[in-house]
């Protein structure tokens, strides 16, 4: 079931806040308030009862602090966060309803689903695995938020460690691939929006599942869609898994 939240959209005048602020639009969906830096959060939180931000790490213990204040729905989809932030994160999801996603679009999730089940089907016994991403000469965290997640999909599949098993790409003389390891490989230029690979290699086959996001409303309109379920939902931290019901 969905519904019509009223929303503070953050980071109003980039290009991710002007992206939500289009695909509520087209949703019809209120945006009640929004928020730049400088400007006084307080005052835009108390207009709204659900947050999307997309603005930067830095910003969410400021965001969660005025939000627990009063009582209102958050979806993140901020990357980069540290453990330390994330913790608070985690923290403020035991008061509120919280859809925090290192990606929104439908796609991205389904790709997520995706390469779970062929980490489950493939295993790295047989399979290398290698995971590339590529996006804007402006983004600002390497690998992206999403490139993350499915390395953490794949470590939980294949029984591999993110510290101990993850390279973040090769130089010189590496030697022979270790079975258990895992290739992470960040491209930045131009103004690519979002591609992310993840590639099974065995001798003689190969298997790849690839996503390519072409434009920000992809994203934008996956987080109003995430906000419009989360308006009746209880306390707790969710991802856009829970959201298109693929857990």
């Amino acid at each position: 079931m969905s519904t019509a939240p009223h929303l503070l959209v953050t980071g109003k005048s980039g290009r991710m806040g002007q992206a939500v602020i289009e695909a509520a639009r087209q949703a019809g969906v209120t945006v009640t308030a929004t928020h730049d830096a400088g400007e006084d959060l307080a005052t835009a939180i108390a207009k709204a009862d659900t947050v999307i931000d997309f603005t930067i790490h830095s910003f969410t213990k400021h965001l969660l602090e005025e939000a627990v204040k009063n009582g209102t729905r958050l979806v993140i989809g901020t990357t980069g966060h540290s453990e330390a932030e994330r913790a608070l994160i985690y923290e403020a999801a035991k008061t509120l309803p919280i859809v925090y996603a290192p990606n929104f679009s439908i796609g991205v999730n389904t790709l997520f689903w995706l390469t779970r089940h062929a980490a489950r089907i493939l295993g790295n016994e047989h399979f290398d695995i290698e995971v590339t991403e590529m996006h804007h000469r402006h983004k600002i965290d390497a690998p992206s938020g999403t490139a993350r997640r499915l390395l953490e999909i794949l470590n939980e599949e294949t029984n591999t460690n993110y510290n101990d098993d993850i390279v973040h790409g090769r130089f010189g003389l590496t030697g022979a691939r270790p079975s258990k390891e895992i290739g992470m490989h960040t491209l930045r230029g131009g103004d690519v929006v979002g591609d992310h690979t993840v590639m099974f290699a065995a001798d003689g086959e190969r298997v790849e599942l690839t996503h390519k996001a072409s434009s920000r409303l992809t994203f934008a309109s996956g987080a109003v869609k995430a906000a419009q379920w989360l308006a009746t939902q209880p306390a707790g931290l969710y991802d856009m898994q829970d959201v298109l019901g693929l857990q």
